[in-house]
C-alpha cells in the first residue's frame, strides 16, 4: 500500500496480480489496483478527471486521460472517501504507474492536481 497528500487530499493505492484473468504465454499479465480517496480538508470536492502514465519495461509508455474515474465524477464530502477498483494489463509483466486527478472544489469552482502516488505491478514469479 503507497499513499501521498497533496492540497488535503489523501490517495491510497494497493495493487494485485490477477492471474486467473492473466496469460503468461500470450504476455498478457492482469493487475488491478484499489484507489481510496479521502478528503482531509475543509470543503467539499468533486473528482473531475484523471490522468495516467503507464510504463511497460519492454514496452512504449501509455498516457490515459478521461473524465472522472470508473465513469463517475465524485463527490467527496470534508472528512469522507470515494473507493473505486481498477484495472491494468502489462505484457511485461512488470510495470508502474503514476499520475494525477484534476479536482474541483465545490465551494468557488476552483480546480487542482492531486498526485496519485506512483505503484509498481510485478508479477510474483518475475521476482524470484
Amino acid at each position: 500500500m503507497i499513499t501521498a497528500i497533496t492540497k488535503g487530499v489523501k490517495v491510497t493505492v494497493e495493487t494485485e496480480y490477477m492471474p486467473e484473468y492473466s496469460s503468461p504465454a500470450q504476455y498478457h499479465f492482469v493487475f488491478t489496483y484499489r484507489i481510496t480517496i479521502e478528503n482531509v480538508s475543509d470543503h467539499a470536492i468533486r473528482l473531475v478527471s484523471r490522468h495516467w502514465d503507464i510504463k511497460d519495461v519492454t514496452h512504449p509508455k501509455r498516457e490515459v486521460d478521461g473524465d472522472g474515474v470508473v465513469g463517475k465524477q465524485p463527490v467527496i464530502e470534508p472528512r469522507e472517501a470515494h473507493q473505486y477498483v481498477s484495472g491494468c494489463n502489462l505484457k511485461s509483466g512488470i510495470g508502474s504507474m503514476s499520475g494525477h486527478y484534476t479536482m474541483e472544489k465545490i465551494m468557488d469552482g476552483k480546480t487542482f492536481e492531486v498526485i496519485i502516488p506512483g505503484f509498481i505491478m510485478v508479477v510474483p514469479f518475475k521476482l524470484n
